[in-house]
């Protein structure tokens, strides 16, 4: 399964984003999956998670209230009322399962840069 993750962006603080993660020419619909982030100098992160069929979804406790995860064809990662710290590169993993930690799925897409500006 080859993830591939889009929608980052330079933006200013208090903007939206939405991030996409798609499986082209494959199907993922069976996997459970995650939005991590990797800032400059930090682990990666978990940031979301949801079920192979959508209807359980995982937050960081960090993030309740500002982020949702939603899938369709798509598994996507709406962003509202962006922060500075919010910059990351933000990956899409698929799993058997939501977990919270990075080795808990078998395949990731490069990433796409969120640069929020203040």
């Amino acid at each position: 399964v080859q993830l591939q993750a889009s929608g980052g962006g330079l933006v200013q603080a208090g903007a939206s984003l939405r991030l996409s993660c798609s499986a082209p020419g494959t199907t993922y619909r069976s996997y459970a999956v995650a939005w991590f982030r990797q800032a400059p100098g930090k682990e990666r992160e978990f940031v979301a998670g949801i079920s192979w069929n959508g209807a359980l979804t995982y937050y960081a406790d960090s993030e309740k209230g500002r982020f949702t995860i939603s899938r369709e064809n798509k598994v996507y990662l709406q962003i509202d009322s962006l922060k500075p710290e919010d910059t990351a590169v933000y990956f899409c993993a698929a799993g058997k399962n939501v977990v919270r930690t990075v080795d808990g799925y078998e395949y990731w897409g490069p990433g796409t840069l969120v640069t929020v500006s203040s």
